[in-house]
């Protein structure tokens, strides 16, 4: 199945808070969690200039599933699921059984995803990253399950925190 059907397939399945992930090729993962009507929520490039653009295009040229990540400045954004960046070959699908967390009910991941989005971060591939943001998006919790030598399914307190000063309490 190519690329643009298994995002046809993400779309037509998909249910609002599921985690997508986005499998590259070298084999890590970029994460987001889907917001209905074929978008999703996800660390994207932070808002750049012309030229910054053109920087961040000879990086992906160069590094094309890590590109973005190089520049370190991350903006938490709504995109359409069909227009995500990335390298060829990558493959996307729901994958909500890649942790061991129970999903908050629907007005909490509004919540959450409400207080964050639009947020600019500095991207830290081992205490704050995409994944730390989908998973504390959907379940209160941010966890990384990709980074190797870490423990799998284990809470990452600094990201938590991190990303829960912003969002209300109740």
């Amino acid at each position: 199945m190519d690329y643009k059907e298994q995002v046809e397939q993400v779309v037509s399945t998909a249910q609002f808070g599921d985690l997508i992930e986005f499998l590259y090729p070298i084999g890590y993962s970029h994460w987001g969690v889907y917001d209905g009507d074929g978008y999703i929520i996800h660390f994207s490039v932070a808002d750049e200039s012309q030229v910054m653009n053109k920087f961040r295009n000879c990086l992906q040229t160069i590094f094309p599933v890590c590109g973005d990540l190089l520049l370190g400045e991350t903006k938490i954004r709504r995109q359409l699921l069909a227009e995500v960046n990335v390298p060829k070959g990558a493959r996307v699908s729901v994958s909500n059984n890649q942790h061991d967390l129970e999903p908050s009910p629907v007005d909490e991941i509004r919540k959450r995803r409400d207080a964050l989005l639009d947020k600019e971060y500095t991207y830290k591939l081992f205490t704050h990253n995409c994944e730390h943001f989908a998973t504390f998006v959907r379940s209160g919790k941010a966890m990384c399950n990709q980074i190797p030598g870490k423990p799998k399914n284990k809470e990452c307190v600094e990201s938590t925190e991190s990303f829960s000063f912003l969002v209300p309490s109740s």
